[in-house]
């Protein structure tokens, strides 16, 4: 709103209700409360362009209308983070744009300080628990392109759910997958992150001969849960000695196949 310094009413008629406004970036330090009548120098002064190289530091609707005194902000869009200023915070300014209004001054207006954080470090994010569809490198010490990231990825390595199946068949050839940049403690640190992972309740059945007499229960990583025996279910937990033993060449020959 446009308001008279005066009486803080807002203007609605006259030249300067209907002005053209024009959006900048502002420091975040420009400008305390007690510190509201600052020139136009001023003002220009602490006007942020961007960084070299870097693209325009505000993309949208950059001209407000103004309409009876009143205009309203369109969609804008940040280039680039807030982090690289002194104050690590950025303001939005508006001021009369060129040739909108002469012979008298309109004071600029600005906003409260704000961050802008990079969207791209929310991209490379692990998550916490991970989901077995997320990619393997949401993992710890997996970073995405990385040298352990691609390691994975060539060996058909690409979701942790695909990791979990790895480790739970052959932690050692997973670990050698990996190469030798990586540490017992990375590796420690990495499959206990995999393993907060929420299991889905999918089963698989295998039958290492016909008639289905014998079976065992995988879950969904491949890890055994049940023997299917004589007509019974034997869980995990009330295998016998030699139960066990026969369980363990079945799981390897379910492995191999």
């Amino acid at each position: 709103m446009l308001l008279d310094a005066n009486t803080g009413r807002v203007i609605t008629s006259g030249p300067e209700s209907s002005v053209k406004l024009h959006v900048v970036v502002l420091e975040g330090d420009f400008s305390n409360e007690d510190d509201e009548d600052w020139s136009q120098e001023t003002f220009e002064s602490h006007i942020v362009k961007e960084r070299e190289g870097k693209r325009p530091l505000l993309n949208g609707e950059l001209q407000v209308a103004l309409k009876e005194g009143v205009g309203t902000l369109g969609e804008l869009t940040f280039t680039d983070n807030s982090s690289w200023i002194r104050s690590r915070k950025f303001k939005l300014g508006l001021k009369v744009a060129s040739g909108s209004c002469e012979g008298f001054r309109i004071r600029e207006a600005k906003t409260d300080a704000f961050t802008v954080k990079d969207h791209r470090g929310e991209l490379y994010k692990k998550h916490y628990p991970p989901a077995l569809t997320d990619e393997v490198w949401r993992l710890e010490k997996i970073g995405k392109d990385g040298s352990f990231h691609k390691r994975l990825n060539k060996s058909g390595i690409h979701t942790i759910e695909d990791f979990l199946r790895y480790v739970v068949r052959d932690p050692t050839k997973t670990l050698k997958i990996l190469g030798s940049g990586i540490s017992n403690k990375m590796w420690d640190v990495l499959v206990e992150h995999s393993k907060t992972c929420v299991l889905s309740g999918k089963l698989y059945v295998y039958y290492p001969d016909e008639p289905r007499n014998v079976g065992i229960i995988f879950n969904n990583i491949y890890v055994f849960s049940v023997l299917i025996a004589g007509g019974q279910y034997h869980s995990v937990d009330s295998l016998s000695e030699t139960q066990k033993v026969f369980v363990d060449t079945l799981v390897k020959k379910a492995y191999d196949n």
